[in-house]
C-alpha cells in the first residue's frame, strides 16, 4: 500500500517535529477533553478500549495487553473527560464483540449528535497483528475495515490508538513471526475527514514488551506522558502532539539496544480546522501529584507496591510539575550519576499531594526499587505458610470416620510458567485432633485423628489491580490416621488420591508479600469395608513472600 500525502512514519523525533508540528496545528481542529461541562469547547466523548493477550493457534499469548488495556481504560476515565457509563473495555474477547460494543457507542453518538452535540471516540487496541488483520483470539479484523469503520462512524472527532506485533522473551515482541504492522493512510480516503491513527511502531518493524514495565513500550510511555510527562508546557493539559512527540521519542529511546531493535510509532491523520487536540486535562480532578519547582532537576520515577514503574517525570530546574497518579503508595526514585534518591509518597483522595523531595534519603544503586522488576525473566516462585479447616459434608463420616481437623502447612507457587497469570501449585499441609470411637458394636475407646495432606495444583488468576481472583484444579493424596490410647486396639491408617476444585482471590498486601483467601472441594473414594463416595471442603488463608 502506497504512502497518502498525510501519512508520517518518522525516525529521528526532531525532524517529526518540524514536518508535523506546523501542519497540526494550522489543520488540527480543538479536540478539548475537559471534564468541567462549563467549558465553552466540550464534547461528548465515547470510548472502546480493547487488550487481547492471545491471537490463535501460530502466536504466543501476550503478557501485558490486558494490563495496558485496564491501565488506558483508567487513564481515559479520570483525566479524558469520558464517563464511564461511555467507555467499554473489552478483555479477550474477540472481533464480533468488538464491532458490537463499537456498535453500541456509535448508537449514542448519534443520540447525541441529534441533541445537538458535539461527540469524539476514542478507539484503542493491544494485541496480536498479522497479514494485515488484527488477531484478537481465534478472530480477525482486518485494518481496512477498521478503517472505514472508523471513517464512517458517526461522530465529529475519531481517535484510534493501536498497539500490537510480535512477542519475544523478557522483551517480548508482539505477534507470531515477522510481518507487517499497521500500514495506516489517509491519503487514499479523503472523505475520512476528522480521523487520527496512532499506532505501536512502523510497517517493517516489531512492537516490544517489557517486564520491567508491566506492559508494552508504546503503551507506558503514552500513558505516562498521558498522565503528566509530556506537558511541556506546564499548562496542565496534554495535547496530541505533546503525547505522541513524548511516546515517539521514549519508545525508539528505550527500544534501540533491544534484540528486535529499535521501534518507531507512526501517526496518520486527516483532520480539517484549527488548533491542537487536547487529550487529557490534568485539572481535571482535584487528585494528583505536584512536584514543586524547588525539586531538584532530573528524571522520577514512580513505582507502585508490585515494583512497576507506572509513570515517569523529567524535570528541568525551577519548574513546577503535575503527575495525575491515582489515589495510593508510590515509591519515588530520582536516579543521580553515583546513587539513587529514593522517598515514598501518598496521594490522598480528593486532594493535591506535595512531593518533599527533601525527605527523600540517599541509597546504593543496589536499593533501586524497580531493579526487581527489572531482572524479572518470566516465571517466578513465592514460598508461604498455610492455615485452614478440613470438613467432610456427610454427618455420619465426620463423627465415626473422618474428624473435621484444622490444618498447618506450607506451599509453593511457580507463577508465569506455563503461561502469563496461571499459578503452579506445590502444598503439604498437616492436622489433628482426638476423638472417641463410636460404632453400634463398640463405644469408648480415646484415640488421636491425623491427617497427612499433599497435593498439586494449576489454577489460572485474572489479575485486576492488588486483587486476584482465580479458579483451577488441584491433585492431592490423603494420608488418614487413627492412634487409640488403648494398646489393645491397633492403628489405623488409610491413604488415597483425592482429585478436586480450587477458588479464591490474592491480594497483594506490598511488593513481596500477598495474603491469599481459599477454599478447596475434593472428592474421595472409600474402599476399606464399603465403596462409599466422599466429598470434603477446605477453606484456608496463605501469606506467601517473593523473594
Amino acid at each position: 500500500m502506497s504512502d497518502g500525502p498525510v501519512r508520517q512514519v518518522f525516525a529521528p523525533v526532531a525532524a517529526w517535529a518540524r514536518a508535523v508540528g506546523s501542519a497540526m496545528r494550522a489543520s488540527i481542529p480543538a479536540l478539548v477533553l475537559l471534564s468541567t461541562a462549563a467549558h465553552a469547547d466540550t464534547l461528548h466523548r465515547f470510548a472502546l478500549i480493547a487488550g487481547n493477550d492471545t491471537g490463535g493457534a501460530d502466536t504466543r499469548p501476550l503478557s501485558y495487553a490486558r494490563d495496558d488495556a485496564r491501565k488506558m481504560h483508567d487513564l481515559i476515565t479520570r483525566l479524558g473527560g469520558v464517563s464511564p457509563a461511555d467507555a467499554k473495555l473489552l478483555l479477550d474477547d474477540d472481533a464480533k464483540d468488538f464491532l458490537a460494543a463499537l456498535s453500541e457507542l456509535e448508537q449514542r453518538a448519534r443520540a447525541a449528535q441529534a441533541r445537538g452535540e458535539r461527540t469524539a471516540l476514542f478507539v484503542y487496541y493491544s494485541g496480536h497483528a498479522k497479514d494485515g488483520a488484527l488477531r484478537l483470539g481465534d478472530s480477525r479484523l482486518a485494518f481496512d475495515a477498521l478503517k472505514r469503520r472508523l471513517a464512517d462512524a458517526p461522530v465529529d472527532i475519531r481517535i484510534a490508538i493501536l498497539d500490537s506485533c510480535r512477542s519475544g522473551a523478557l522483551t517480548r515482541t508482539k505477534g507470531a513471526r515477522k510481518a507487517p504492522a499497521f500500514d495506516v493512510e489517509s491519503g487514499a480516503a479523503r472523505d475520512a475527514r476528522g480521523v487520527v491513527i496512532l499506532t505501536s511502531s512502523a510497517a517493517d518493524e516489531d512492537s516490544q514488551e517489557s517486564d520491567a514495565l508491566g506492559g508494552s513500550y508504546f503503551s507506558h510511555h503514552l500513558a505516562s506522558g498521558l498522565l503528566g510527562d509530556a506537558d511541556r508546557s506546564g499548562d496542565g493539559r496534554v495535547t496530541l502532539f505533546e503525547a505522541y512527540s513524548h511516546a515517539y521519542a521514549r519508545t525508539v529511546a528505550d527500544t534501540a539496544d533491544s534484540s528486535a531493535g529499535p521501534q518507531h510509532p507512526t501517526f496518520s491523520y486527516d483532520l480539517a480546522g484549527n488548533g491542537d487536540l487536547v487529550l487529557t486535562d490534568l485539572r481535571a480532578s482535584a487528585e494528583g501529584l505536584v512536584v514543586p519547582g524547588s525539586a531538584p532537576a532530573g528524571s522520577y520515577y514512580f513505582v507502585d507496591p508490585g515494583g512497576l514503574v507506572v509513570a515517569e517525570l523529567d524535570k528541568a530546574a525551577d519548574t513546577e510539575r503535575r503527575v495525575a497518579l491515582a489515589p495510593g503508595t508510590y515509591r519515588v526514585k530520582r536516579r543521580l550519576s553515583d546513587r539513587l534518591r529514593i522517598g515514598e509518597v501518598e496521594v490522598a483522595r480528593g486532594r493535591t499531594t506535595i512531593l518533599q523531595e527533601p525527605r527523600f534519603k540517599d541509597a546504593p544503586f543496589s536499593d533501586d526499587p524497580v531493579k526487581g522488576a527489572m531482572l524479572d525473566k518470566g516465571a517466578w516462585w513465592a514460598f508461604g505458610l498455610t492455615g485452614g479447616f478440613q470438613s467432610f459434608f456427610d454427618p455420619r463420616t465426620r463423627q465415626s470416620l473422618f474428624l473435621s481437623v484444622p490444618l498447618f502447612g506450607a506451599e509453593a507457587e511457580l507463577h508465569d510458567y506455563f503461561r502469563r497469570d496461571w499459578v503452579w501449585g506445590f502444598d503439604a499441609a498437616v492436622g489433628g485432633t482426638n476423638g472417641v470411637l463410636s460404632l453400634p458394636t463398640l463405644a469408648g475407646p480415646a484415640y488421636r485423628y491425623s491427617v497427612v495432606n499433599v497435593g498439586t495444583s494449576l489454577t489460572a488468576e485474572w489479575p485486576v489491580g492488588r486483587f486476584a481472583p482465580f479458579v483451577g484444579v488441584r491433585v492431592a493424596y490423603l494420608i488418614m490416621g487413627r492412634k487409640f490410647d488403648d494398646a489393645a486396639f491397633p492403628d489405623q491408617r488409610f491413604a488415597m488420591v483425592s482429585p478436586g476444585l480450587a477458588t479464591g482471590a490474592r491480594f497483594q498486601l506490598t511488593r513481596k508479600l500477598n495474603l491469599t483467601a481459599r477454599s478447596r472441594l475434593q472428592y474421595l473414594q472409600y474402599t476399606v469395608d464399603a465403596q462409599r463416595s466422599l466429598g470434603f471442603w477446605e477453606l484456608a488463608a496463605l501469606l506467601t513472600y517473593q523473594p
